[in-house]
């Protein structure tokens, strides 16, 4: 059985607008496994952005827990979080996030740049990266000389470079044509597949059933999680 990457307890999280309080959410309990597939799903303002900003460290709770790997993340010092960031999780973004005047390849290798890592393994990892994901003769472009598909792409290869146990997409197909969406969804599968924790907030139902686990939040609670059965050929690594 696999352990529980991820226990979220009493987890709540107000924003103060002017003098009014906005409980994005509310008394929150959540245990995610390693290597699940869930998307996360609602109508606008149910808490999922709220939800997924806060899995990567990017916010932090009023009150309550948030164990990563067995560990109390919301007591880590800024440092220590973003230490975390780094290494154990990667972020997929509806519009890329990508640095502008920087190549495909030196997107890529941001996080290892900003990691310490030396430039010659810099250099190993984004050459693999590019072949894993098919950009080779992009390498050299600038996001805006790039698709959507490409820059999404490019995104995954800059999200898993320092290969991270948790993936958290947020709209990851927001901005592409479906075809360019399905192909991105299997980049993101694949590396599920592989054993990497995938969470994905999605409006998108057709996409959402594709989860192996889908979670219904509401009023920044989640008022439904179902699961479904998963056929054994999804289980096994792409080649």
């Amino acid at each position: 059985m696999n352990l529980a990457q991820i226990e979220l307890t009493g987890i709540e999280r107000v924003f103060h607008l002017g003098d009014s309080e906005v409980h994005a959410l509310r008394n929150l309990n959540l245990s995610i496994a390693s290597g699940e597939y869930v998307a996360v799903m609602g109508p606008s303002g149910s808490g999922k952005s709220t939800l997924l900003n806060l899995l990567g460290l990017l916010d932090s709770p009023n009150t309550g827990v948030y164990r990563l790997e067995g560990r109390d993340v919301t007591t880590l010092s800024p440092d220590e979080q973003a230490r975390v960031r780094s290494q154990r999780i990667g972020f997929v973004f509806q519009s890329f996030h990508l640095v502008p005047r920087l190549t495909a390849a030196e997107n890529i290798a941001l996080p290892m740049v900003l990691a310490g890592l030396a430039p010659a393994q810099r250099a190993v990892r984004v050459q693999q990266a590019l072949k894993d994901y098919g950009l080779q003769n992009r390498a050299d472009h600038r996001p805006d000389e790039l698709s959507g598909g490409q820059r999404q792409r490019v995104a995954i290869a800059r999200a898993t470079i320092m290969q991270p146990a948790m993936i958290l997409a947020d709209e990851p197909t927001g901005n592409l044509d479906r075809a360019t969406g399905e192909e991105v969804i299997r980049l993101l599968e694949g590396l599920n597949a592989q054993g990497v924790t995938l969470i994905m907030v999605t409006h998108d139902s057709s996409l959402g059933a594709r989860a192996h686990r889908q979670l219904l939040m509401e009023d920044g609670a989640v008022k439904q999680d179902t699961r479904r059965a998963v056929e054994p050929a999804e289980c096994v690594t792409p080649t």
